[in-house]
């Protein structure tokens, strides 16, 4: 009697995927990483932040949304139900790098990751709702939903790559400076959390806890930090050009320059037009937006060779006749 496999080994021994298949995976749980974000950010510009008054029930009563609830409880009860579709992606992820050839266990271990900060995250939003959205704990859900797109991004970065010793591909002070902005977009995200904490927008029209400071001070700070990545972003774009950085490193800059010049644009328009529904919703897929185009920067700056198999050495004519 052979060893007992596990379901992940089981399928592993059945079947192989393709290099474009295992990216693919990846790709989905990125693209609904950036989903969850910004449909959590529906439901509580829609005010249906407490549509489901009760974690993991819908109600008291019902596991799901009942039509008492009206239209807000189905935004937040949606908003649970797309966990379950991130929780797939997440899983066709893991088992796709579970059953490549190699096993790729560093891989396999990014996927995992992603799974435990889904549930932990789940948690988090299910507390949120017990403290009736207290922006603390809102602010600490956006959070782990950037930490979670943060090692989707990089599992899909390492489809692409081998498991050897990354190597740099620019100078030491150009990583210092991508470590940089790295940080201070951050910074600037966690900035973002006490705008909207201390906002209009509370995700339920009950009274709902406030972060005690004006908003416009925090949007102000929002917006110092959000200049000084723009600056930082700029001079990566110019120092990427005086040390000939790959062609490839040029055009991740020059893509973060991009997205931060149109979310810099939405955010001073919904500030001058009294924060609208629809631009702060723009403002969120912008904000994941410009994570990804940092992270993407960043990890481009090195890299890991994937090995190639060894050419067979042909036969010496002269020996083959001797």
């Amino acid at each position: 009697m052979g060893p007992v496999l596990t379901p992940l080994a089981s399928i592993a021994r059945r079947w192989t995927p393709s290099p474009r298949t295992l990216r693919r995976a990846a790709l989905s749980a990125v693209v609904m990483s950036v989903l969850i974000i910004v449909t959590g950010g529906a439901v509580r510009l829609t005010g249906s932040g407490l549509g489901c008054d009760t974690w993991p029930k819908c109600t008291d009563d019902s596991l799901i949304v009942t039509p008492e609830q009206g239209y807000r409880g189905a935004i937040e009860f949606g908003n649970r139900m797309l966990t379950y579709v991130l929780s797939a992606a997440v899983g066709w992820a893991i088992i796709a790098a579970r059953s490549t050839k190699p096993w790729r266990r560093g891989l396999t271990r990014l996927g995992w990751a992603q799974f435990w900060i889904v549930m932990s995250n789940a948690v988090i939003g299910g507390i949120t709702v017990w403290m009736g959205l207290n922006p603390w704990t809102v602010a600490g859900h956006f959070l782990a939903a950037n930490a979670l797109l943060t090692v989707a991004v990089i599992t899909w970065h390492r489809t692409g790559e081998g498991d050897t010793a990354a190597r740099p591909r620019v100078p030491r002070p150009v990583r210092k400076l991508s470590w940089a902005i790295t940080i201070t977009s951050g910074l600037l995200i966690a900035l973002g959390t006490t705008v909207t904490g201390a906002g209009k927008h509370a995700g339920d029209s009950s009274d709902v806890p406030r972060m005690p400071w004006d908003w416009t001070n925090a949007a102000h700070a929002h917006a110092i930090a959000a200049w000084v990545v723009c600056a930082l972003a700029l001079a990566m774009w110019l120092v990427l050009r005086v040390v000939d950085a790959p062609v490839d490193t040029r055009a991740r800059a020059r893509d973060l320059l991009i997205v931060l010049l149109a979310q810099g644009g939405v955010g001073y328009i919904q500030y001058f037009t009294g924060v609208p529904e629809l631009l702060v919703a723009l403002h969120m897929l912008g904000s994941s937006l410009m994570w990804i185009a940092v992270l993407r920067l960043a990890l481009s700056l090195r890299e890991r060779p994937v090995p190639t198999a060894d050419i067979p050495a042909q036969p010496d004519p002269e020996l083959a006749r001797a």
